[in-house]
């Protein structure tokens, strides 16, 4: 059983501080999702009808703040600052206005929550290993 508080916390910071270093410094972003995989699996609370997590637990922690990250990224991409004209931009295919944005738009989405998912999950198990 998740604790989803945590999770949802740590998504929320993973998605903002990718944000904030996608803003400041691009390559950067991906310390986001390894601090919010990180604090999922650091600050989840062990059950007493389980032994421990190990560190297939804190890559599912990871993994599920990932997915929350990678969600709320993706409304600030697309309600924030005008990041998303940058990137779309960037692999502009010369379509149309319309048919670019869909495009791109679709392609950020899966990227991203590939990418945070991915990095949570390994954000998770090292999490787990310094708890231990």
């Amino acid at each position: 059983m998740a604790d989803w508080k945590i999770i949802c916390l740590s998504g929320l910071v993973s998605a903002v501080l990718s944000f904030l270093l996608y803003l400041v410094y691009f390559p950067l972003f991906i310390l986001g999702p390894l601090v919010g995989g990180f604090l999922a699996s650091y600050f989840i609370k062990v059950y007493e009808e389980y032994a421990g997590m190990d560190r297939k637990d804190g890559a599912i922690m990871g993994l599920l703040s990932g997915i929350i990250g990678s969600l709320i990224l993706n409304l600030l991409l697309i309600f924030g600052l005008g990041a998303i004209d940058n990137i779309i931009g960037w692999i502009s295919t010369g379509m149309g206005t319309i048919a670019d944005v869909i495009i791109a738009g679709y392609v950020i989405f899966q990227l991203s929550v590939i990418a945070c998912m991915i990095l949570g999950a390994f954000g998770g198990v090292v999490g787990v290993i310094v708890k231990k």
